[in-house]
């Protein structure tokens, strides 16, 4: 059995929960998880990796347990935080797993930090705008045009059968995506504040595609070894934007599965494997 310690550390008066498992002294792995979940989408691929790494998946700031800054929150104030925290708890030198909004925050403190960065591995996390899909229009929309009416407009994407269709859509099997994943995250939407700290991020979500040419000059210039596990059907992230990772980084390794937007609800034990045996090379 896997023994994984559920804990939290005060970053500058802001209090970072995170689920913590392996051994101090093994190859670091910082998992950052997307929206609109928290720590717990590792659930079932921390103890497939704890035997050989030292794991730390944190609530990212505004998520989940964390606490929630004060006034607008930001992606770059989330990077901000979640870069302090990897201090506060002696995270040096680590590999990155990075999905979905964890994507430009751990590409944020990759830019930032190059010697801290070992590897990374990308499930469903983009930095290309070809991989962008036309899901994207209506938050699109509300970048060129912060009227209050397409800002209301994205509440769409807040509600519980939005949320449950980001994890069925393009699974195979909807009955192997367990309903533990999508109800605790409508339980974490519901909260007083919650919907306009999200509305908030889908609007300073285009500072993430204005920071891809950053991202990509990194990845040429540092070529990290470089994973992408890719749920095929994903609404949101293309394929393509897994094959562009190749663009600058030739050596990349891309793998699809034939699944949707949250991969490892049906397919943790195969990233596991391709984790295991990318980071062991």
């Amino acid at each position: 059995m896997t023994a994984i310690r559920y804990q939290t550390a005060t970053v500058d008066s802001l209090s970072i929960f995170y689920r913590e498992a392996g051994t101090p002294g093994a190859p670091k792995l910082l998992l950052l998880h997307g929206f609109p979940s928290a720590g717990h989408m590792f659930r079932d691929l921390i103890p497939l990796l704890a035997d050989r790494f030292h794991i730390v998946a944190p609530d990212l700031p505004g998520f989940g347990q964390s606490g929630t800054p004060d006034g607008m929150v930001t992606f770059d104030r989330i990077a901000e935080a979640v870069d302090r925290f990897t201090e506060v708890i002696g995270f040096d030198r680590y590999a990155l797993y990075v999905f979905d909004y964890g994507a430009p925050t751990g590409f944020r403190l990759a830019v930032k930090h190059p010697e801290r960065i070992t590897a990374i591995i990308s499930q469903n996390g983009n930095a290309y705008e070809e991989g962008l899909s036309d899901s994207w229009n209506p938050i699109r929309a509300y970048w060129q045009d912060a009227t209050p009416a397409n800002r209301e407009a994205l509440r769409a994407f807040l509600k519980p059968e939005t949320t449950v269709w980001q994890y069925t859509h393009g699974v195979p099997d909807a009955t192997a995506a367990s309903p533990d994943g999508h109800s605790l995250d409508n339980f974490y939407l519901a909260r007083p504040g919650m919907a306009d700290v999200q509305l908030d991020l889908f609007g300073d979500y285009k500072s993430n595609v204005a920071l891809y040419p950053a991202f990509q000059t990194y990845f040429r210039t540092h070529k990290p070894p470089f994973l992408a596990v890719w749920g095929r059907n994903d609404p949101f992230f293309l394929p393509a934007g897994a094959e562009a990772f190749r663009r600058d980084i030739p050596a990349a390794v891309v793998r699809f599965f034939e699944t949707g937007h949250f991969a490892l609800e049906t397919h943790a034990a195969e990233i596991a494997a391709e984790i295991r045996s990318f980071l062991s090379r």
